[in-house]
């Protein structure tokens, strides 16, 4: 190696270092910092995004433009509501989540992507050639993977969100009837109990039903909207009985008694059908790790005195 490519490399050295340094010092900056969303009784609640969408989010004021046309305005619409249900209001907006749609592939994949291609490159000759083949598939994989994540984990958040809410929804039921019962108006009720209860998903939900009723909406109105916010089966279900009732005239505690005992009935349901479809999602693992345990430990032995008189 000449004295100039020594100098070269060197220097090429030195840049990658004070790169990598500067990634990682920016990194430790956004891994510290702590995201929240308002809730609607102004308390702050502790709500995070994936570090690479933190790390990525500010440069998603580039690719924003794109996604402000009127083609998009469906797909954005779509993308609010599924943000909305999972608990990210405010903290993340559609435009934000296309445009980290674009970047991750864009970024951190392609990034990942001349990785693997500078340690093929120095791979040796026919070993080269075979993982340049099979890299260039590899490469496409982690680009789709990349833009698809976000959708992914979005979904995810959204099923988790509903899921707290669906097994929390019975419990809190049981809380407003009691109340109704006891003497208390539904109103009342509904801001006793999000006091006194540890604020879940469900709390916040209420906490956005009080808050909208109290600046003027009609009680049908606020709980048609959180059901649209939700976009659960269950908070459904109750909101259109009480809707109903409150339009027929019933009352309402007689209305909460039998969606609880409904909730409930449900509840055993999914119990039971989560007990009967345990033995079925066992044998997976029983034929892969157990059988085979079994039969190492019971022919083990008979293996070894057959290898020794071989």
């Amino acid at each position: 190696m000449t004295a100039a490519e020594f100098s070269y490399t060197i220097a090429l050295c030195a840049l990658w270092s004070v790169f990598a340094a500067g990634v990682a010092w920016y990194s430790l900056g956004v891994l510290g910092q702590v995201t929240y969303i308002t809730l609607a009784d102004g308390r702050r609640q502790e709500r995070r995004l994936p570090l690479l969408f933190r790390l990525l989010l500010p440069l998603s004021v580039h690719v924003a433009p794109l996604f402000r046309r009127p083609s998009f305005a469906a797909t954005l619409s779509l993308t609010e509501a599924r943000l909305v249900a999972a608990g990210f209001q405010g903290l993340l907006s559609p435009v934000e989540f296309w445009s980290l749609r674009i970047l991750l592939p864009l970024i951190p994949g392609l990034l990942l992507s001349v990785l693997i291609w500078m340690l093929v490159a120095l791979a040796p000759g026919q070993t080269g050639a075979v993982m340049a083949r099979q890299t260039g598939s590899a490469t496409l994989l982690i680009l789709l993977l990349y833009f698809a994540w976000p959708g992914l984990w979005l979904r995810s958040a959204l099923r988790r969100r509903q899921h707290n809410i669906q097994r929390a929804l019975p419990f809190v039921l049981d809380l407003l009837t009691l109340s109704v019962e006891a003497g208390l108006d539904f109103m009342t009720a509904m801001q006793r109990i999000t006091t006194r209860r540890q604020t879940d998903e469900l709390g916040e939900e209420m906490l956005q039903v009080i808050r909208e009723i109290q600046l003027g909406k009609t009680r049908r109105l606020a709980l048609g909207d959180m059901a649209k916010r939700v976009d659960q089966a269950d908070v459904r279900t109750v909101v259109s009985a009480l809707i109903q009732a409150d339009e027929l005239g019933v009352g309402i505690a007689q209305i909460l008694r039998i969606q609880s005992d409904q909730m409930r009935q449900r509840r055993f349901e999914r119990a039971e059908k989560l007990a009967n479809e345990a033995p079925v999602k066992l044998l997976l693992p029983l034929v892969a790790f157990i059988f085979p345990a079994v039969f190492l430990i019971l022919l083990g032995p008979i293996i070894l005195q057959m290898l020794r008189h071989l």
